[in-house]
Formats: C-alpha cells, structure tokens, sequence
C-alpha cells in the first residue's frame, strides 16, 4: 500500500544575513553634481621659494610668471536598475510569502548597498594603485601590524592627516592583527564602536572590518582619509506599481545612479595593501 506523505510550506520566510553600508566613513560629499553629470575641478599648484635679491634692479623677489591651474572631471558612470515581478495568483498560492514592500527592501539591503559598498573600496584601491600608493606583499600573524605602520608611514610622508584617517581591513587580515604578538604589545585596538562596523582602532586609524569580497582580490586593507574620495549619490529611486496594465501582482523597480572619485590633489591620500599583485 503507497503512503502519502504530508508535505507543508512554511509562510516564515528563511532570510540571509545582511550588513548596512560599511563605506559611509570612507568618503565625503564636498561637490555635487546637480543638474549635471560631469563637474570640473579646479587645483591650484604653488610655486617655488627664491632668494630675495636686494641688489637687483627689479624683480627682486623673482622672475614672476602666471600661476598655473590644472582641472580634473569627475563623470557619473554607474547608472543601474532592477525590476522584478510579483504575481498575485502566485503570491496568494505560497501564503502571500513575497510581499512587495518587504522583496523591495531584500533587494536594498543584499544588492544595492554591498554593491556601492565594494565600488567605493575599489575605486579607492585602484586611486592608490594608480599613485603607487600600494604594497604587494604576503601578510601573516607575526607581520600584519609591521604591514599596517607601512601604510601609516606612507600617509605621514605625504602629510594626510591623522585625524580621521580610516581602514577597511580584511575579515581575513583582522584575524592576523589580532594574533600578532608586536601589536598585542605595542596597539592600541580599543572597542570603541563609533561608526558602523568598526572593530577598533590601530594607532588612532578607525578600523572597519568588512567581507573579503567588498576588497579588490588579495587586498589585505585600505587606509585613507575620508577628504580623499567624493562620492555622488545622484538618483536611488524605488517604486512598487500595484496591477500595472498587463500584470495582475506588482511590478517592482529601482534605479540607483552614483559613483565615487579619489580627489587629484588629495590622490597620495589612499594607501592599498595586496598579498600579492596589485589590481
């Protein structure tokens, strides 16, 4: 005789984990590109010092020469969308599991936000690269702090300021920091929890442990300073249509338009580690 076995859905739907945005400490919002999808900036160099010559005739301070300018434009690339369909017939047969407000907020916080999360670290690591701001070497338990204080060294040569400096390290690399011995002696890792996914402090530098795969491949950590990249926020707009003509459900859209710069005159400002290569 067959058996029948029950078979049941359960209308609790099972959620993966997400994070909030881990890269808001990373950038600023110093220009805006309203109305616009390109804005030029303007920087100004300076000039040398001279001797000033008291016996000259004229010019006694200098041969003087127009001050120069140079311009750098930042383009708005990352113009992206999404739409997907909830039918009602469906939806009412599997308990009414997919409710629109909520699959809208699913796609925000598992896609929108870890993706403009890893474009802002990439564009600051491939900044850092370009300005050969960046070490390519093989990290461990008993060098991550020494690799770190590199870094550090870096951004002091090139007189960014302590103050406000942050990294995003590897969940790979804090794993490291936090097992060698120089740093358990010599750190300052305190547990202040100041901004989203901080874990501490290394010799004043915020530290913001994030995935892995928000980092270029074999990049250990990034230390910047957030007056070194702009970010533009231009357009994230969400809608949920209820029975839009020829659907009976709801259809569900969003468009996000962003992008991130490394400032020119500040490009000295971002320090990238990779345990091998570089991007």
């Amino acid at each position: 005789m067959a058996v029948n076995l029950a078979e049941k859905y359960a209308s609790k739907v099972d959620e993966r984990f997400k994070l909030k945005s881990l890269t808001e400490a990373f950038i600023n919002r110093d220009y805006t590109w309203d109305g616009v999808k390109t804005i030029h900036v303007y920087s100004i160099p300076t000039v040398a010092l001279n001797n000033y010559d008291r016996t000259a005739a004229a010019n006694r301070y200098g041969t003087p020469a127009e001050l120069d300018d140079t311009v750098a434009d930042y383009t708005l690339t990352q113009d992206k969308s999404f739409t997907f369909i909830i039918d009602k017939g469906n939806n009412v047969d599997q308990m009414n599991v997919k409710g629109a407000g909520k699959a809208l907020q699913r796609e925000i916080d598992e896609v929108i936000v870890p993706t403009k999360d890893a474009y802002r670290l990439n564009k600051i690591a491939a900044g850092a690269v370009a300005n050969s701001g960046y070490a390519s070497a093989s990290i461990s338990a008993a060098n991550a702090y020494a690799k770190f204080l590199d870094g550090q060294k870096y951004l002091d040569n090139n007189k960014v300021p302590l103050a406000g400096r942050v990294a995003a390290i590897s969940a790979t690399f804090y794993t490291y920091i936090k097992q060698d011995s120089t740093f358990i002696k010599s750190g300052d890792m305190s547990q202040r929890m100041l901004v989203n996914g901080q874990v501490g402090e290394i010799d004043g530098v915020k530290l913001i442990k994030v995935p892995d795969s928000y980092l270029p491949t074999n990049c250990a950590f990034i230390i910047t300073h957030p007056s070194v990249t702009v970010a533009a926020d231009k357009l994230a707009e969400y809608k949920v249509h209820d029975n839009p003509p020829g659907i009976n459900g709801n259809l569900v859209e969003g468009r996000v338009y962003y992008d991130a710069f490394v400032l020119d005159a500040k490009k000295k400002g971002a320090y990238a580690h990779f345990t091998s290569g570089s991007m």
